[in-house]
């Protein structure tokens, strides 16, 4: 781990299919087996990834999100809101990498909790980028669209740990 990395994560390494099915601590066996994986996972740029994130391509409502944590990989299933209608001058802010967008570029997104809790029900959501990119928004490789994010004076690496701070405050959410 790189020193002012926040100190429960690692960057997340290369996942196999099999790795990704097993990290999943929010959804049935059943359900990761069913889940559509990203399907060119030798061709990603694990060197900007701090976390693995994508939306499901034949289930748009369906996001997962992995990280690795220094008890191991924790996978979470995820349910996106249905964007409304934003008008183009609508902003809102991503609460992992605080990345502003425009024109539905963030989302709700909710997560059935681990555990007894969850299979009673009970969640918890977050507002977070609809593209689940925010490594790559924090590091300046990806920019929302013009006029959207807002002047920040904090290093890409400063980002990258306050990011990995709100991501394990989620995953502790959801784990507990």
């Amino acid at each position: 781990m790189r020193p002012g990395r926040a100190a429960s994560f690692a960057r997340v390494q290369p996942l196999s299919e099999k790795d990704i099915r097993g990290s999943f601590v929010n959804c049935s066996k059943g359900e990761a087996q069913r889940m559509n994986v990203p399907r060119d996972l030798a061709g990603l740029d694990w060197e900007t990834r701090d976390f693995l994130g994508w939306r499901d391509p034949g289930a748009p409502e369906r996001a997962y999100l992995i990280a690795e944590r220094t008890a191991g990989l924790t996978g979470v299933a995820l349910r996106a809101s249905p964007g409304g209608k934003r008008g183009f001058t609508s902003r809102s802010m991503c609460s992992l990498c605080l990345t502003t967008r425009t024109a539905g570029g963030v989302a709700l997104m909710t997560a059935h909790r681990a555990g007894p809790a969850g299979r009673q029900g009970n969640s918890v959501g977050q507002y977070l980028c609809t593209d689940l990119a925010c490594s790559l928004y924090a590091r300046g490789l990806r920019a929302p669209a013009a006029g959207a994010d807002l002047d920040e004076s904090l290093s890409p690496e400063d980002k990258i740990t306050r990011m990995l701070a709100n991501l394990g405050t989620f995953l502790d959410q959801i784990t507990r």
